[in-house]
């Protein structure tokens, strides 16, 4: 198995990392491939059964777009063909239509999906997240019965995404349902992308480590590794099931924005 990761060098914020190195871990033969900034992305040339990109500052956004944008014929043929991409925090941001700032545009994204980033750097928002993963509704899954995954996390972002034309645009795309906390921006059904095997978030935690469940059927239907068990699964479990049970209290929860303090509804 080859999993690459494109720009760790500055996509590493919150230890997003650490998705992959849990990967490894579970995986020992796994080959992981970090390519920087300055090199073209392996899975252009050579069958990669992960792409992954975590979350990055501003100015990382900038820096990435600039590489990106000239391989974006390249990545959008990756993504119908059904390559595997997981995405988390505001690298998402690239893949929409465009990034604005206080009603500019700051940036051009690769346009993969209809979404425009709303950013204001002085109103930083972070909150618990609580929702579902549908694994029926995954590419040739082989099962459409499944059980939803619960997915819990966190999100810490100076921007919100919106659809084109609103939410619609966005929402049948969902790849989790929130039930508590906000999906893509504060009035949106659906948290994340999914396009084909394309799997985007602005949840971290990071989202694999918080997430055995998930990490699991990822592994077995997504990468096609028939694991039995995580590293440390029964400390991540766990973990994660005391995590379900707080998040999924009504006390519990109160998410910070824009210099306010307000409980979810």
């Amino acid at each position: 198995m080859k999993i690459e990761i494109l720009y760790p060098e500055i996509c590493n914020l919150y230890g997003d990392i650490a998705n992959i190195r849990f990967l490894k871990q579970s995986i020992p033969e796994a080959e992981i491939i970090g390519t920087p900034l300055q090199d073209r992305p392996r899975f252009l040339d050579e069958p990669v059964d992960m792409v992954y990109m975590g979350t990055t500052t501003e100015n990382g956004q900038i820096l990435a777009l600039e590489q990106l944008r000239f391989l974006r014929e390249q990545i959008a043929e990756h993504i119908e063909k059904g390559t595997n991409f997981l995405i988390t925090g505001n690298a998402m941001e690239l893949f929409g239509e465009r990034i604005e700032e206080d009603g500019e545009e700051v940036a051009r994204g690769l346009g993969i999906f209809q979404g425009i980033a709303r950013r204001s750097s002085i109103n930083r928002f972070n909150s618990l997240f609580l929702g579902t993963f549908d694994p029926g509704k995954a590419k040739d899954s082989g099962e459409p019965d499944a059980e939803p995954i619960r997915i819990v996390g966190f999100k810490s972002q100076f921007g919100h995404t919106y659809g084109e034309n609103g939410d619609k645009d966005l929402d049948p795309l969902a790849l989790f349902t929130p039930e508590r906390g906000p999906g893509m921006n504060r009035y949106a059904e659906g948290e994340g992308i999914r396009i084909n095997n394309f799997f985007a978030t602005y949840v971290i935690g990071p989202l694999l480590i918080l997430n055995p469940p998930f990490t699991k059927w990822y592994i077995r239907h997504q990468l096609g590794y028939d694991i039995r068990e995580l590293a440390f699964e029964a400390a991540a479990m766990d973990s994660y099931n005391c995590r379900v049970e707080e998040y999924s209290d009504p006390k519990t929860g109160l998410y910070y924005w824009g210099g306010t303090t307000e409980r979810w509804t």
